[in-house]
Protein backbone atom coordinates (compact mmCIF):
# COMPACT_ATOMS: atom_id res chain seq x y z
CA UNK A 1 0.00 0.00 0.00
CA UNK A 2 1.54 3.66 -1.09
CA UNK A 3 -0.63 5.00 2.37
CA UNK A 4 -1.82 3.59 5.63
CA UNK A 5 -4.79 3.30 7.64
CA UNK A 6 -6.54 3.62 10.45
CA UNK A 7 -8.06 0.76 12.25
CA UNK A 8 -10.49 2.08 15.25
CA UNK A 9 -12.07 0.15 17.62
CA UNK A 10 -14.96 1.47 20.15
CA UNK A 11 -17.15 -0.24 22.72
CA UNK A 12 -18.71 0.51 25.63
CA UNK A 13 -16.61 0.66 28.75
CA UNK A 14 -16.16 -2.84 29.60
CA UNK A 15 -17.04 -4.11 26.15
CA UNK A 16 -13.19 -5.28 25.67
CA UNK A 17 -11.27 -3.28 23.04
CA UNK A 18 -8.23 -3.10 25.53
CA UNK A 19 -8.21 -7.32 25.84
CA UNK A 20 -8.23 -7.85 21.99
CA UNK A 21 -6.32 -5.24 21.30
CA UNK A 22 -3.62 -7.19 23.14
CA UNK A 23 -4.46 -10.23 21.75
CA UNK A 24 -4.15 -8.78 18.15
CA UNK A 25 -0.79 -7.76 17.84
CA UNK A 26 -0.03 -11.08 19.08
CA UNK A 27 -1.08 -12.15 15.18
CA UNK A 28 -0.73 -9.09 13.40
CA UNK A 29 3.05 -8.55 13.56
CA UNK A 30 3.02 -5.80 10.87
CA UNK A 31 0.09 -3.03 12.52
CA UNK A 32 1.34 -0.66 14.80
CA UNK A 33 -0.72 0.74 17.95
CA UNK A 34 -0.90 4.82 19.03
CA UNK A 35 -0.56 5.38 22.70
CA UNK A 36 -2.88 7.75 23.53
CA UNK A 37 -2.32 10.71 26.10
CA UNK A 38 -4.70 11.00 29.52
CA UNK A 39 -5.25 12.75 32.24
CA UNK A 40 -6.56 9.78 34.01
CA UNK A 41 -4.53 8.03 37.15
CA UNK A 42 -2.34 4.76 36.01
CA UNK A 43 -4.06 1.46 36.57
CA UNK A 44 -2.24 -0.64 38.68
CA UNK A 45 -1.29 -3.04 35.94
CA UNK A 46 -0.47 0.22 33.25
CA UNK A 47 3.09 1.21 32.08
CA UNK A 48 3.90 4.77 31.17
CA UNK A 49 4.62 5.22 27.49
CA UNK A 50 2.76 1.25 26.73
CA UNK A 51 -0.55 1.59 27.44
CA UNK A 52 -1.25 5.57 27.85
CA UNK A 53 1.47 8.55 28.01
CA UNK A 54 -0.25 9.64 31.69
CA UNK A 55 0.19 13.50 31.51
CA UNK A 56 -1.43 16.42 34.14
CA UNK A 57 -4.57 18.25 33.16
CA UNK A 58 -2.03 21.38 32.16
CA UNK A 59 0.42 19.62 30.36
CA UNK A 60 -2.56 18.05 28.34
CA UNK A 61 -4.09 21.42 27.94
CA UNK A 62 -1.01 23.02 26.68
CA UNK A 63 -1.08 19.95 23.44
CA UNK A 64 -4.21 20.67 22.57
CA UNK A 65 -3.74 24.39 22.72
CA UNK A 66 -0.13 23.35 20.08
CA UNK A 67 -2.26 21.11 18.18
CA UNK A 68 -0.51 18.27 19.07
CA UNK A 69 -3.64 15.81 19.07
CA UNK A 70 -6.03 14.66 15.69
CA UNK A 71 -8.60 14.38 18.19
CA UNK A 72 -8.91 14.23 21.96
CA UNK A 73 -12.10 14.05 24.29
CA UNK A 74 -13.10 14.70 27.74
CA UNK A 75 -14.50 11.00 29.00
CA UNK A 76 -15.55 10.26 32.84
CA UNK A 77 -13.84 13.40 33.58
CA UNK A 78 -10.08 12.86 32.05
CA UNK A 79 -8.87 13.53 28.91
CA UNK A 80 -7.83 11.39 26.17
CA UNK A 81 -5.49 12.43 22.92
CA UNK A 82 -4.70 10.43 19.67
CA UNK A 83 -0.86 11.66 19.47
CA UNK A 84 -0.88 13.71 15.51
CA UNK A 85 2.69 13.42 14.84
CA UNK A 86 2.70 9.35 15.24
CA UNK A 87 -0.35 9.32 13.01
CA UNK A 88 0.99 11.25 9.83
CA UNK A 89 3.86 9.76 10.05
CA UNK A 90 2.61 5.92 9.73
CA UNK A 91 0.23 6.28 7.18
CA UNK A 92 2.93 8.26 5.15
CA UNK A 93 5.09 4.85 5.69
CA UNK A 94 2.20 2.40 4.50
CA UNK A 95 1.34 1.22 8.01
CA UNK A 96 -1.80 0.48 9.43
CA UNK A 97 -2.26 1.85 12.69
CA UNK A 98 -4.80 0.25 15.61
CA UNK A 99 -6.71 2.99 17.74
CA UNK A 100 -9.25 1.98 20.49
CA UNK A 101 -10.80 5.23 21.15
CA UNK A 102 -14.75 5.72 22.45
CA UNK A 103 -17.29 7.24 20.10
CA UNK A 104 -16.38 10.80 20.01
CA UNK A 105 -12.72 10.76 19.43
CA UNK A 106 -14.09 8.44 15.96
CA UNK A 107 -16.32 10.93 15.08
CA UNK A 108 -13.55 13.54 15.28
CA UNK A 109 -11.67 11.00 13.44
CA UNK A 110 -13.71 10.81 10.81
CA UNK A 111 -14.28 14.82 10.68
CA UNK A 112 -10.28 14.93 9.65
CA UNK A 113 -11.20 12.83 6.78
CA UNK A 114 -8.10 10.21 7.42
CA UNK A 115 -8.58 7.07 5.69
CA UNK A 116 -10.17 4.74 8.85
CA UNK A 117 -12.18 1.61 9.04
CA UNK A 118 -14.14 1.74 12.28
CA UNK A 119 -15.29 -1.21 14.17
CA UNK A 120 -17.91 -1.11 16.51
CA UNK A 121 -17.10 -3.94 19.49
CA UNK A 122 -20.65 -4.74 21.66
CA UNK A 123 -20.93 -7.05 24.37
CA UNK A 124 -23.30 -10.44 24.05
CA UNK A 125 -26.03 -9.11 26.25
CA UNK A 126 -26.27 -5.89 28.42
CA UNK A 127 -26.30 -8.66 31.90
CA UNK A 128 -22.23 -9.37 31.03
CA UNK A 129 -21.19 -6.02 30.22
CA UNK A 130 -22.45 -5.30 33.82
CA UNK A 131 -20.76 -8.43 34.87
CA UNK A 132 -17.56 -7.89 32.72
CA UNK A 133 -17.40 -4.17 34.66
CA UNK A 134 -17.85 -5.80 37.95
CA UNK A 135 -15.01 -8.31 37.36
CA UNK A 136 -12.67 -5.80 36.57
CA UNK A 137 -12.45 -4.31 40.07
CA UNK A 138 -11.24 -1.15 38.90
CA UNK A 139 -14.14 1.24 39.67
CA UNK A 140 -16.37 1.38 42.84
CA UNK A 141 -20.27 1.11 42.40
CA UNK A 142 -21.03 4.65 41.73
CA UNK A 143 -18.11 4.78 38.71
CA UNK A 144 -19.66 1.89 37.51
CA UNK A 145 -23.37 2.86 37.54
CA UNK A 146 -22.02 5.94 35.64
CA UNK A 147 -19.86 3.96 32.87
CA UNK A 148 -23.46 2.18 32.04
CA UNK A 149 -25.47 5.21 31.82
CA UNK A 150 -22.59 6.37 29.52
CA UNK A 151 -22.41 2.54 28.05
CA UNK A 152 -26.37 3.35 26.74
CA UNK A 153 -25.78 6.32 25.07
CA UNK A 154 -22.63 5.01 22.93
CA UNK A 155 -24.60 2.37 21.69
CA UNK A 156 -26.82 4.65 20.07
CA UNK A 157 -23.77 5.42 17.75
CA UNK A 158 -23.57 2.17 15.88
CA UNK A 159 -24.30 3.36 12.60
CA UNK A 160 -21.22 5.55 12.54
CA UNK A 161 -19.14 2.26 12.30
CA UNK A 162 -18.30 0.32 9.38
CA UNK A 163 -18.47 -2.98 11.28
CA UNK A 164 -19.98 -4.62 14.47
CA UNK A 165 -18.27 -7.25 16.56
CA UNK A 166 -20.13 -8.82 18.59
CA UNK A 167 -17.68 -10.10 21.99
CA UNK A 168 -18.74 -13.30 23.08
CA UNK A 169 -15.86 -15.26 23.01
CA UNK A 170 -12.49 -13.27 23.18
CA UNK A 171 -11.13 -15.60 20.50
CA UNK A 172 -13.80 -15.04 17.82
CA UNK A 173 -14.10 -11.41 17.98
CA UNK A 174 -10.05 -11.72 17.60
CA UNK A 175 -10.36 -13.87 14.42
CA UNK A 176 -13.41 -11.16 13.08
CA UNK A 177 -10.82 -8.35 13.54
CA UNK A 178 -8.22 -9.49 11.90
CA UNK A 179 -10.59 -10.67 9.07
CA UNK A 180 -11.70 -7.42 8.19
CA UNK A 181 -8.13 -5.92 8.75
CA UNK A 182 -7.38 -8.09 5.83
CA UNK A 183 -10.00 -7.25 3.46
CA UNK A 184 -9.60 -4.15 3.98
CA UNK A 185 -5.94 -4.30 2.77
CA UNK A 186 -6.94 -5.83 -0.47
CA UNK A 187 -9.15 -2.87 -1.20
CA UNK A 188 -8.62 -1.61 -4.59
CA UNK A 189 -8.34 1.91 -3.66
CA UNK A 190 -5.48 1.00 -1.52
CA UNK A 191 -3.72 -0.99 -3.76
CA UNK A 192 -4.29 1.43 -7.07
CA UNK A 193 -0.78 2.58 -7.52
CA UNK A 194 0.94 -0.66 -7.23
CA UNK A 195 -1.49 -2.31 -9.59
CA UNK A 196 -0.78 0.24 -12.34
CA UNK A 197 3.01 -0.02 -11.78
CA UNK A 198 2.15 -3.61 -13.03
CA UNK A 199 0.54 -2.83 -15.34
CA UNK A 200 2.36 -0.09 -17.54
CA UNK A 201 5.47 -2.58 -16.96
CA UNK A 202 4.00 -5.30 -19.09
CA UNK A 203 3.32 -2.55 -21.37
Amino acid sequence: MSKGFLVVISSPSGGGKTTLKEEIFKYERDICYSVSYTTRLPRQEEVQGKDYYFVSREEFLQLVKEKKFVEWAEVHGNFYGTPRDFIEENINKGRIILLDIDVQGARKIKECGLSAVFIFLVPPSWEELERRLMKRKTENELEIKKRLERAKEELKFYRDYDYLVVNRLIAEAIQDIRCIIRAEKCRRSRNEKWIKQLISGLS
